[in-house]
């Protein structure tokens, strides 16, 4: 969401922090705490300590393993990055305690929890990482390793570190099981994180090969897309070849299929999925960027 006053975008952000960090703390004592599914993470490691000594509450322990992260964070990324995820830390943790005073969930199937805990816990935090913030742990671990990790996705590097997480969890609770449906709900929400992160800026491309590329590319200029012409040759007829090479949003597919058959009933079209497409139309580079 594009905002452009200052105001405005800074209290649209702190919305978003506060509902990823409710559906966090849900997530939590919904679906993980009462199965003993490990969530990963500092959260993994304050259930692991809970276990240990259990007068310390899951949501203090969280805040307490945090401090020295986010002492490197501010140097590396800013105090931005400090205040806000300070704030999405203390709604999360506190949330979790609060909404474990108030209300208690039963266990459930461990496979249910275990899928939907995973789509939920992305969700959340792939909409803190989409406006800067993070709960810490984990997450602010993998925002600064991000800078030397560039080819690693932030769901990715999640995954690794929570993972290990789990496996110390299997070691204190001696549940093999319960940390097998941790490794699962990790991975789902990894794919869920990355999909809220990067699937704004997803987009499709297509190959275009046609005896009618002209009539195409002028039909997709119409429809203000960005063209680029490639000269192909047919390894079969030896012909020379245009290739029209067009990238796009996902919604635009159809209408752009029905566009170039319209044309060429017969042209070859070859449909790839761009991960990522940065200019005029569609993604902006940042140096910090996910």
């Amino acid at each position: 969401m594009q905002i452009r006053n200052p105001a405005l975008r800074r209290l649209w952000e702190y919305a978003v922090i506060t509902f990823g960090s409710a559906l966090y703390a849900l997530c939590f004592n919904w679906f993980f705490q009462p199965n003993n599914i490990s969530m990963g993470g500092f959260t993994g490691v304050a259930q692991i300590v809970n276990r240990l000594l259990p007068v310390l509450p899951v949501g203090v322990t969280v805040i307490v393993l945090n401090v020295p992260l986010f002492l490197i964070g501010v140097r590396k990324l800013g105090l931005g990055l400090l205040i806000s995820s300070l704030y999405a830390m203390a709604v999360g943790s506190l949330m979790i305690d609060g909404l474990n005073m108030v209300y208690t969930f039963p266990p459930m199937e461990p496979l249910l929890a275990t899928i939907y805990g995973g789509v939920l816990l992305g969700v959340s935090m792939g909409l803190l990482l989409s406006v800067g913030a993070t709960t810490g742990g984990t997450e602010l671990a993998a925002r600064l390793l991000k800078l030397k990790l560039r080819h690693l996705s932030i769901g990715r590097l999640c995954l690794v570190l929570d993972v290990t997480v789990i496996v110390l969890y299997a070691l204190t609770f001696h549940s093999v099981n319960n940390a097998l449906y941790g490794i699962i709900a990790m991975y789902i929400s990894s794919l869920t994180m990355d999909g809220v992160v990067y699937g704004s800026i997803n987009a499709k491309m297509a190959y275009i090969i046609s005896d009618h590329s002209r009539a195409i590319t002028e039909k997709l200029l119409e429809m203000e897309l960005g063209v680029t012409l490639l000269q192909g040759k047919g390894a079969w007829s030896g012909g020379e070849k245009t290739v029209v090479l067009c990238a796009f949003k996902r919604s635009q597919i159809a209408a752009i299929k029905a566009a170039v058959t319209a044309i060429d009933p017969d042209a070859f079209i070859i449909v790839c999925e761009a991960h990522e497409v940065l200019g005029e139309g569609f993604g902006v580079y940042s140096p910090d960027s996910l």
